[in-house]
């Protein structure tokens, strides 16, 4: 079975299919982080050159299942699975963890994009907390009147262009504790945030909340049709049936 990962529940997901006698677990990381979460010994990093090599590589492997349990942002590498296991008639699961859900004191302002969130900040907040990791930093990197906070796991390459402020590399989960901490140590105004679901960076919204601050939520991509599952066990209980 090859898990493609790249979140905690992978890693959760891996580590308790491994303990299945019957199953040989492969992770699969696309490497853009420096030290990933490793969910097991037979892990490789890298990608796979788009839907012709991934079939190509569960055809070599003789994959016989595929878990897609990568970041719900990660739209590109989950519709590249689809395809493949399609084409090598093999089973797929997609588990998507759930989306956050505004509830009432949340100010969130719904955007489709990061282009979308950074056209909203001149008129919103001159401080703002950017939580969207390092790919797409480039995208806020002309608005030069604005300071960011920029959180992430690993810096930006040296040649991308990175709006003003400062860089802070720390992984989650993070505590409400902590956030309302940075929050008021930073000044913070405005957050810009991925709703990636999921209780690790959710302390954020939360200490927003409280604050009275508004969130420019990025929506998600949309997702390739096929079977999904929004839980380990709902994933765990695939596995068996399809194993049966």
């Amino acid at each position: 079975m090859l898990i493609l990962g790249g979140t905690g529940d992978a890693v959760a997901l891996a580590a308790r299919t491994a303990a299945i006698p019957e199953i040989e677990v492969i992770t699969s990381l696309a490497g853009r982080t420096r030290q990933p979460l490793v969910s097991s010994q037979n892990t490789r990093i890298g990608g796979f050159g788009g839907v012709a090599g991934l079939v190509e590589y569960l055809r070599d492997q003789q994959i016989d299942r595929v878990i897609d349990a990568t970041h719900p942002f990660a739209a590109k590498i989950s519709f590249n699975a689809a395809a493949a296991a399609l084409e090598v008639g093999i089973p797929h699961l997609m588990v998507i963890r759930p989306a956050w859900q505004p509830i009432p004191g949340d100010r969130w302002i719904e955007v489709e994009s990061n282009a979308a969130a950074a056209t909203r900040l001149p008129n919103l907040a001159q401080r703002i907390f950017l939580t969207i990791g390092r790919q797409e930093l480039s995208t806020f990197a002309y608005l030069r009147d604005l300071w960011f906070l920029m959180r992430m796991i690993d810096p930006p390459q040296p040649d991308v262009p990175v709006p003003p402020g400062k860089l802070l590399l720390e992984r989650g989960p993070f505590s409400l504790d902590q956030e309302r901490s940075l929050l008021h140590q930073y000044q913070i105004e405005a957050i810009v945030s991925k709703n990636s679901g999921g209780d690790a960076t959710y302390a954020k919204i939360i200490a927003a909340r409280e604050l009275g601050l508004p969130v420019i939520m990025v929506q998600r991509p949309a997702m390739p049709p096929g079977e999904q599952v929004n839980t380990l066990e709902a994933a765990l209980a695939w596995i068996e049936q399809i194993g049966s």
